[in-house]
């Protein structure tokens, strides 16, 4: 006997994650009219990508990361495309998706890079081995595949000023039991042995945790799936994108490139 469409239609696109029908608009089981007024969009995300809502240490944890991640100036690429794409005579949810598809492996990928690099660490550590041990040995693997270990490093600053305030908040997460701390760890043990033989006695420069670091310990630390960490910080800097795709829109240009008209690229031919 042939299946009822209508069944096999509402069988293909079943989801758990959220139910309307005429009247009726839930997210993860929960009414949006009880959610509005009373829960964050921080928590809202939570309860979207993990089924449950967060506890409030969880969110205000999270919403650190993504606070972090927002905006890091017009000089990243996902921010210049944005602005470039707001002058010509496109949307401005067009130029945001232009920014936000810039965000690959190169350029937004390096926190689930530091996630699954954390995550391999602490395997090691469970199968036995010491932690700086572990760490040696994931990294010598990465380095067979890269010689960028993502999450450590900047082009720009010495210091990265967000590591050390998410790390503070990660380290007061781990004394009141709201996270293991143990990724918080594998960051730092990699921090040391990336600057063994660097420092003030060396021509080589520190190599420290960055921004991508310090959320991936975060991400990971709140039990995020690698893949994920990508995608939440996709959404944080949405609001950055957003922001410059706007306020490119306000100044007038047109066709605006990435160079002043006056300055042209020099001629290889």
């Amino acid at each position: 006997m042939t299946e009822d469409p209508r069944e096999e239609t509402a069988a293909w696109w079943a989801t758990a994650v959220s139910r309307m029908e005429p009247g009726v608009l839930e997210l993860r089981g929960q009414p949006v009219a009880d959610l509005i007024g009373s829960a964050s969009l921080v928590s809202v995300i939570w309860l979207m990508l993990r089924g449950e809502p967060p506890a409030p240490a969880q969110a205000a944890l999270l919403e650190a990361a993504l606070v972090a991640s927002v905006d890091h100036g017009p000089q990243a690429p996902s921010i210049a495309a944005a602005r470039m794409a707001a002058t010509c005579g496109i949307g401005l949810n067009s130029a945001v998706a232009t920014g936000v598809n810039m965000l690959g492996d190169a350029h937004g990928g390096a926190g689930q890079q530091c996630v699954q690099l954390l995550t391999e660490i602490c395997e090691r550590e469970d199968g036995g081995a010491a932690l700086a041990a572990a760490t040696d040995e994931v990294l010598a693997a990465w380095r067979k595949r890269s010689r960028y270990i993502p999450g450590f490093g900047h082009r720009f600053h010495p210091v990265d000023p967000r590591r050390d305030p998410l790390l503070a908040l990660v380290d007061a997460a781990a004394r009141q039991g709201v996270v293991s701390g143990r990724f918080a760890r594998a960051a730092r043990e990699v921090e040391v042995a990336l600057n063994r033989g660097r420092g003030a006695s060396s021509t080589k420069k520190p190599v420290p945790m960055n921004i991508d670091g310090a959320t991936a310990v975060i991400y990971a630390e709140l039990g995020f799936p690698a893949p994920l960490a990508r995608g939440l910080f996709v959404l944080s800097r949405s609001v950055g994108i957003l922001a410059h795709a706007w306020e490119e829109t306000q100044q007038g240009r047109r066709n605006k490139g990435p160079m002043p008209p006056s300055i042209l690229p020099a001629y290889l031919g």
